[in-house]
């Protein structure tokens, strides 16, 4: 198992350095644009996200902003309205406590009323930088894409169990732009997804999957690629992140870490499912071999250290140019003990993330 798994993380290591990094020769953009976002009682983050969308180095009169309410019980739809006449369009949901998947209604409702060829999906919580709606429509433009994903990370730490999230975060991007570099896409970030509008619709949405909580960018991802895989770019540049805030607490992590591995059940594509239960069954094996180690059975130590320092040296070599591009090469003193608690949670999680309810902005969702 721990051959199968360097191998396969040499592999997606391949993927990354297939995506040059983007950097655009053009002056201009020609492409109108419609910025989305679903917010659910988000009054402490979304003014920010507002003010880095509006105040964006890119042309007003191509730049739409819906941004979705979703029963929002606090002020965020106030706020939300106060930024109209900045060009910003607040929808409402009004459907009460019937439907498992609030948010894919949300963003179909947003797209209903955009206006732009291209859609772009980002979250209540979430910091760009100026250049960031350029860099990602210039990307579409030069490459001629259908969907574009773009790296999302984690900043403004303020503990280090946060900066461990933010360095496994690194890891989770890394595996997604991969595997758009093998031509095999497998998973991405809603917080920094786009796709052209009537790619949307020729895929009919989210039918299919709408009846899950989560997956409107990794599931929508499968439906694209099945058909246009080729078409689907990874945008590797600084000016293209997106920031968001890794979870304070270990059970909004956990709760969170659950509702991501919920789409697992839902893949259709089996390269994906082969690769997500390769990595699962190494770190479970990987357990097992620390467990062999710590009741000291006879000829174990060797076999556990050595499947131990493949894995670190390979995923040191994989996530070192991740690192890079966020320029955060500090985190790298985390992957050490990382990599022990990456094993435990990893398992844990395929397990609970498929079966039972989890927490979602206060709802209990599946």
């Amino acid at each position: 198992m721990t051959v199968v798994y360097v191998v396969l993380v040499l592999y997606m290591l391949r993927g990354w350095f297939q995506i040059p990094y983007f950097n655009s020769e053009q002056e201009t953009v020609s492409t109108p644009v419609s910025v989305l976002i679903a917010a659910r009682n988000e009054e402490e983050n979304i003014a920010r996200t507002l003010d880095c969308i509006v105040q964006q180095d890119f042309p007003k009169e191509l730049l739409q902003i819906i941004v979705v309410d979703d029963h929002s019980t606090d002020k965020t739809a106030t706020i939300v309205a106060s930024y109209a006449s900045r060009g910003v369009t607040l929808l409402s949901l009004n459907e009460g406590d019937k439907l498992n998947s609030y948010k894919k209604l949300a963003i179909s409702r947003a797209i209903a009323q955009a206006s732009g060829e291209i859609i772009i999906t980002t979250d209540a919580d979430c910091r760009m930088g100026r250049g960031w709606l350029r860099t990602i429509v210039r990307c579409f433009e030069e490459t001629r894409a259908y969907m574009v994903s773009s790296p999302v990370a984690y900043d403004e730490e303020k503990s280090c169990f946060e900066q461990l999230q933010t360095l496994e975060f690194l890891y989770l991007i890394g595996l997604g732009a991969a595997g758009i570099g093998n031509k095999n896409p497998t998973t991405c970030n809603g917080a920094n997804l786009a796709y052209r509008r009537d790619l949307f619709y020729e895929m009919g949405g989210f039918n299919g999957i709408d009846n899950l909580a989560s997956g409107d960018d990794e599931l929508f991802l499968h439906k694209v690629a099945e058909k246009y895989a080729a078409k689907i770019r990874f945008c590797k540049s600084k000016e293209a992140i997106v920031y968001t805030d890794a979870k304070a607490t270990l059970s909004a992590f956990i709760s969170q870490r659950r509702r991501w591995a919920s789409k697992s059940t839902k893949y259709r594509d089996k390269r994906v499912v082969c690769l997500g239960v390769s990595i699962w069954l190494f770190n479970l094996s990987l357990i097992a071999g620390l467990l062999q180690f710590v009741v000291d059975l006879p000829n174990i130590h060797v076999l556990f250290l050595l499947a131990f320092g493949m894995k670190l040296l390979v995923e040191l070599v994989f996530i070192y140019p991740l690192c890079s591009l966020v320029n955060r090469h500090f985190l790298l003193v985390y992957l050490f003990p990382l990599s022990f608690i990456h094993a435990v949670y990893l398992v844990y999680i395929g397990v609970a993330g498929n079966v039972g309810k989890y927490d979602w902005k206060g709802r209990k969702v599946r």
